[in-house]
């Protein structure tokens, strides 16, 4: 009987999370859907009735009076109210939506995105143009009749409102900042961690950036895509506090220390092995820098580290380890091993030569270190007591 009542039990529990989840998500849904009608009434009211900026002053009183236990209405964030209804207006919604269904269902690549992000972007300009030359024209009663389901099926819906506040805040390029949403869900940003991202220009070092690598030649088509979409230039690794002279033992021991910050940076799908791996190849002793495992790639990732630019003999030494991993490592379940090189700066077309002619698939980046990290947002990443006691475990 034990044995049954502990399989019920858990069914129950995991039954009453779903639950508790889905409720959740359905009142930040509501709410979003709330702000973004209230917002429409407040463009309603100015645009038809002349009022300025001090009638947002007075709802803010007369709202805190009548719903004394709701937060919601100062007016700081009426104002965010009113900035999430103009810069998501209907128009704008319904080509966000047609976007935003493109991103969700192309297997990513570099090229797609930057492809989805412009299409939208000269979509939208047209739009907001036409908007414009048309003065908002929406009746307070239509605001009570509009269509909710675009907005419900939006992925406005689907974030949190502080995640709204940080991105109308950071981000004014709408293209970007639908990329952002989409990355943040799939990630699992907090905000604080999104606000940390996009001030680090994320969208322009994965998606804009030149990227030097061999994935094309060297990997099937829909892996090299991926590979390349995930891959940055320049990674930022702001928690390694490094000067000048600091060699790659010291970046890689920080990197090592600081693991789980080190995977947020390098993306999703990524699991740490170990670092100084150590092999034994024709009685000689060889340590790669760093060894990940790519969970949805399945396969091993070597990362090489140099605290200095890059050489054309950086691009062979990567290649040994990955042909050593590929017979060390690599299962018959395994994908091909993948080189991922870092160092403090590149000529791209030196590292575009060096890297012809290997049949391993290997990638060449940058990365800055000793980024100043606001006092605001160290707060949300893990404690240095935590992740060292990750790491040890």
């Amino acid at each position: 009987m034990e044995k049954d009542y502990s399989i019920l039990l858990s069914l129950f529990k995991e039954q009453i999370k779903v639950a508790q989840i889905r409720t959740v998500t359905a009142a930040n849904k509501e709410m979003l859907l709330l702000y973004w009608k209230l917002g429409q009434l407040i463009i309603y009211h100015q645009s038809t009735k002349g009022w300025g900026a001090k009638v947002i002053e007075r709802l803010s009183v007369d709202l805190k009076k009548e719903f004394p236990k709701q937060k919601g209405f100062s007016p700081r964030n009426l104002n965010y109210i009113r900035k999430f209804a103009l810069e998501y207006s209907i128009p704008i919604l319904l080509k966000l939506n047609e976007a935003s269904s493109k991103m969700s269902l192309t297997n990513p690549s570099q090229l797609s995105i930057q492809s989805i992000v412009l299409d939208f972007v000269q979509q939208a300009v047209a739009k907001i143009e036409e908007t414009d030359n048309q003065m908002y024209k929406i009746m307070q009663q239509d605001v009570a009749e509009l269509d909710e389901r675009p907005f419900y099926d939006s992925i406005l819906s689907k974030i949190s409102w502080s995640h709204h506040v940080i991105l109308m805040d950071k981000e004014p390029h709408l293209g970007k900042r639908l990329w952002y949403m989409h990355h943040a869900l799939e990630e699992g940003f907090s905000r604080n961690i999104l606000a940390m991202q996009i001030e680090s220009g994320l969208f322009e070092r994965q998606i804009s950036s030149k990227k030097i690598n061999n994935f094309k030649r060297t990997l099937p088509p829909v892996n090299s895509d991926y590979v390349n979409y995930f891959l940055k230039d320049p990674y930022i690794f702001d928690f390694v506090q490094a000067n000048e002279k600091a060699d790659e033992r010291n970046v890689e021991e920080q990197l090592a220390t600081h693991v789980t910050k080190f995977l947020l940076e390098l993306g999703k799908g990524f699991a740490f092995v170990g670092k100084q791996v150590h092999f034994e190849v024709g009685g000689d002793d060889f340590y790669a820098d760093l060894v990940f495992y790519h969970t949805r790639l399945k396969c091993y990732i070597i990362v090489e580290l140099k605290a200095r630019e890059f050489r054309p003999g950086d691009a062979s030494q990567l290649n040994f380890y990955v042909n050593v991993a590929n017979d060390f490592l690599k299962t018959d379940d395994d994908n091909e091993t993948i080189g991922l090189l870092l160092c403090k700066g590149k000529n791209n077309v030196v590292a575009e030569y060096s890297l012809k002619g290997l049949s391993n698939a290997l990638g060449v980046s940058n990365y800055q270190t000793s980024k100043i990290i606001p006092d605001e947002l160290k707060s949300d990443l893990p404690q240095l007591e935590i992740i060292e006691r990750e790491f040890k475990e």
